[in-house]
């Protein structure tokens, strides 16, 4: 139940915030139950047709993070959240549709799987954080799974880049190649910044490795 100062607080942007990060967080969840079971009963080669698009919109949806960033309808960093979304959107737009031969890789269900633990534990944590609801559990979860989504994630689009760079890219344009190299070469400081960036954020919310570690955090925070 909220509290009496969630509800307090509660006005149009609070509403609204609630229904994009709840709708967000349904929609990767579908995705991700829909990827798990394809590998599980048809194999990675069956995943792409049944998913390809829905993932595209998804992420595609996600875009609208950064214009919350730039409106201040959220607090979060600008150049972080561009980064993030952006790289994705070179995914879902400039790699998987254009080639669709290459999704039946594993790194395209891998890079989906990582995308979609990931969003569903966050988008669920912004869901519940605007009504002061966030269990213990779930604030573990967020500032600790990336220490493992972030490898297989970034993994998985580095390789599928660089699948589409030795791959068919020259047949769409012959600079295309050059492009993606140029995207592979920012992946190198571009992972540093956003894995240092969830360090930052998980030292300053959970402070430690664990969720005891966490949970004494909490306790010394609400007893300054």
């Amino acid at each position: 139940m909220p509290s009496s100062r969630a509800s307090a607080g509660f006005g149009p942007r609070k509403a609204y915030l609630i229904a994009y990060n709840a709708l967000s967080a349904v929609s990767w969840a579908v995705l991700l139950n829909r990827v798990v079971g394809l590998l599980l009963t048809d194999g990675a080669s069956a995943v792409s047709p049944a998913v390809e698009r829905f993932a595209r919109i998804t992420q595609t949806f996600a875009a609208m993070e950064i214009l919350h960033a730039l409106t201040g309808v959220v607090p979060a960093p600008l150049f972080t959240t561009v980064m993030q979304v952006a790289s994705r959107l070179v995914l879902v737009w400039g790699i998987s549709h254009p080639f669709p031969g290459l999704n039946a890789s594993p790194w395209y269900s891998s890079m989906l799987i990582a995308w979609s633990i990931t969003e569903v534990v966050r988008y669920t944590f912004f869901t519940l954080k605007q009504v002061d609801a966030v269990p213990e559990h779930l604030e573990w979860m967020r500032y600790s799974g990336f220490l493992v989504l972030y490898p297989v994630g970034i993994s998985s689009e580095v390789a599928m880049i660089v699948r589409a760079f030795l791959g068919p890219a020259e047949g769409l344009h012959e600079y295309y190649p050059w492009v993606l190299a140029a995207i592979l070469v920012t992946y190198i400081p571009g992972s540093v910044i956003l894995y240092s960036h969830m360090l930052k954020q998980r030292r300053k919310y959970i402070g430690g490795a664990s969720k005891p570690a966490a949970a004494a955090v909490r306790a010394a925070k609400k007893a300054q």
